[in-house]
C-alpha cells in the first residue's frame, strides 16, 4: 500500500510538471506563430523573449503587467503568449506618454489600433494609482527601464516602485527585472545603465525574494563604459535578468 501511495504521489507530481512544461511550450508556440511587426521580430535575437518568459514561468491564461511598457514590445509578446484567456496590462505613466512629443503614446496607440491585441488593457496611470485590484496579477515584467527610476529619483523611489509592483502581484507572483548592466565607477544616468550591485542591494531591502538570476542575456564583450545606444552596443548590451517572487 505504501509503495502504491508513493507511486501515486510521484505520478501526480510528474503530471503537474508535464502540465507546466506543456503550458510553457504553448507560450513559446503562441509567440512564434504570431503575426508580429517586423520592427519587433528583428529585436528578438538580442532580447530572447521566449527564453525570458519561459524562465519567468509564464503560463497561458495568466494576468500579466508590462510595467513601463513604452511602445509595447513586451506588451505584444505577452499578449500572444497568454492567449485569448489571458490579460495584459500595459502600464505607462502620463509623464512617459508625453515624452518625446508623445512618441510612446502614439506608438502604443498604433500597435493596438482597430482592436488588435484585444486582451491588452492600457493603464495610462502612475504605479501609485493603477486602478486594478491588489494581488490580482500573476506576473509583472519591466525591461530596460529600472535604471531610469533609480538614476533619476534615487533609492527610496526605486524601493517604492518595487513595493507597488509587489502589491499588484498575487502571493507567489513573479516580477522579472531586465536592465543594462551598469558601471560602478561611471555615470550610469548618462549611460542609461543600472549598477548590478546596487540592484541586488535594493532587492535585499525589498519585500521580494530573489528566486533566481538568469544569465542568458549577458554579453561579456560589453565593458559597461559605453552608452547603450551606441551603434556597436544597441540591442546587444550586457543585461541582468532577475526573477523576484512574492512569498505565498
Amino acid at each position: 500500500m505504501e509503495i502504491n501511495r508513493l507511486s501515486t504521489v510521484k505520478m501526480a507530481s510528474l503530471g503537474l510538471l508535464a502540465l507546466a512544461v506543456f503550458g510553457q511550450a504553448d507560450v513559446g508556440t503562441n509567440i512564434r506563430d504570431a503575426a508580429r511587426p517586423e520592427a519587433d521580430t528583428v529585436r528578438d535575437a538580442g532580447r530572447k523573449p521566449i527564453k525570458v518568459l519561459h524562465f519567468l514561468g509564464l503560463q497561458e491564461g495568466a494576468v500579466v503587467m508590462d510595467v513601463m511598457a513604452s511602445s509595447g514590445y513586451y506588451t505584444e509578446v505577452l499578449a500572444h503568449a497568454v492567449g485569448s484567456q489571458g490579460t495584459v496590462y500595459a502600464q505607462n505613466s502620463p509623464m512617459m506618454l508625453k515624452y518625446r512629443d508623445g512618441f510612446y503614446d502614439k506608438a502604443l496607440t498604433q500597435r493596438l489600433k482597430d482592436g488588435r491585441l484585444a486582451n491588452v488593457v492600457r493603464l495610462d496611470r502612475d504605479m501609485t494609482d493603477l486602478g486594478i485590484p491588489l494581488a490580482s496579477v500573476d506576473l509583472a515584467i519591466t525591461a530596460l527601464n529600472f535604471h531610469d527610476i533609480y538614476n533619476s529619483a534615487g533609492e527610496d523611489a526605486a524601493l517604492q516602485f518595487m513595493s507597488q509592483v509587489y502589491g499588484a502581484l498575487k502571493p507567489g507572483g513573479v516580477f522579472g527585472v531586465i536592465d543594462h548592466v551598469g558601471n560602478p565607477d561611471g555615470d550610469n544616468n548618462r549611460l542609461h545603465r543600472m549598477d548590478e550591485t546596487v540592484m541586488r542591494a535594493l532587492i535585499a531591502r525589498s519585500e521580494f525574494q530573489l528566486d533566481e538570476p538568469g544569465n542568458f542575456l549577458r554579453n561579456p564583450k560589453d565593458d559597461h563604459t559605453g552608452g547603450v545606444f551606441a551603434p556597436d552596443l544597441r540591442g546587444n548590451t550586457d543585461r541582468f535578468l532577475f526573477r523576484l517572487r512574492k512569498p505565498e
